[in-house]
């Protein structure tokens, strides 16, 4: 579609837009633009928040085919005039229910509103509510809906899933137990539900002398790479993290996931589970169910008996 248009004049914007909903997934949809466009010649332009904005600019300001974007410095760049969307005639929402649910749908709706309605627009979404659907009618004509697999969010099969029923104090001693049964120097991921979590858990396990480390949204964004880089290389096989873990990255050889936490919803369990066992190989995930938990077991238990286990 993008080599099919005529040649960018200097000044212009991207002939395509990408939005995502952090600053990973932009990351991470980058470098398979570069992998993919190689041979094509294709400018490409990643642009999100945490970092300084003049080496961005500079990049949008010389010209890109392609654009990759978190909403809110996207619009920095577009109020500022750095950039405009005149020429966008591919219109790309990954992750969209994601978008939405971390309160980006006032942004993603004042850009669209600022791209020309003869685009062609594609939606990605692990779910499909209320919010995301009125989005797609909002923003695409007659749009067509493909589903991968069921409409309904299911649990992967390849995941071996554990519940481990405890009170709250007594994590981290299971959490120990958990990683000497699991450690073979394999990834693993563990969740914890808020930040403070997080850095108490990844304190308390280098205390001990286990290779963590944890990734959150208060981190510099330098930070964040550095920590990714080092889970994916296996450098640092334990990663503490919150949800922006959960979906839409992926890397590779993760041997198990463990919830250290319970998740506020079903939904976000099988993202966190799904990090695992993927591309037909087998996972694992621990689950932690304590008290105060219990009024997510009739769902949990929905999950494990649709999976057979």
């Amino acid at each position: 579609h993008v080599n099919a248009q005529p040649l960018l004049s200097v000044g212009e914007g991207p002939i395509a837009l990408i939005l995502a909903p952090t600053r990973e997934l932009a990351q991470q949809i980058e470098a398979e633009c570069v992998r993919f466009g190689r041979s094509s010649r294709l400018r490409f332009g990643c642009v999100y928040g945490g970092v300084p904005k003049p080496p961005q600019a500079s990049i949008l300001r010389k010209g890109c085919e392609i654009v990759i974007a978190t909403p809110g410095r996207l619009i920095d760049f577009l109020q500022s005039r750095v950039t405009n969307l005149q020429r966008v005639t591919y219109l790309v929402l990954d992750e969209a229910d994601r978008m939405l649910d971390l309160g980006f749908e006032r942004f993603v709706r004042k850009i669209c509103t600022q791209i020309r309605p003869d685009r062609q627009t594609l939606c990605f979404s692990a779910t499909w509510p209320v919010s995301v659907e009125n989005l797609a009618k909002t923003y695409m004509e007659d749009p067509l809906r493909v589903n991968i697999g069921s409409s309904k969010m299911h649990a992967n099969k390849d995941v071996k899933q554990k519940v481990l029923v405890m009170e709250d104090g007594d994590k981290h001693t299971y959490l120990i137990k958990v990683l000497e049964k699991l450690m073979d120097g394999s990834k693993i991921l563990v969740f914890c539900q808020t930040k403070r979590n997080c850095d108490q858990v990844t304190r308390s396990l280098r205390n001990d002398g286990w290779p963590a480390r944890c990734i959150h949204g208060d981190k510099l964004q330098s930070e964040r790479e550095w920590v990714l880089e080092e889970f994916r290389s296996g450098k640092s096989p334990i990663m503490v993290a919150t949800n922006i873990a959960a979906r839409g990255l992926d890397i590779k050889g993760i041997k198990a996931v463990i919830n250290y936490d319970f998740p506020n919803d079903i939904e976000t369990y099988i993202h966190r589970i799904g990090r695992t066992g993927r591309a037909g190989s087998q996972g694992t995930a621990v689950t932690f169910f304590t008290p105060n938990d219990a009024m997510r077991a009739k769902d949990l238990v929905e999950v494990l008996e649709e999976a057979e286990q």
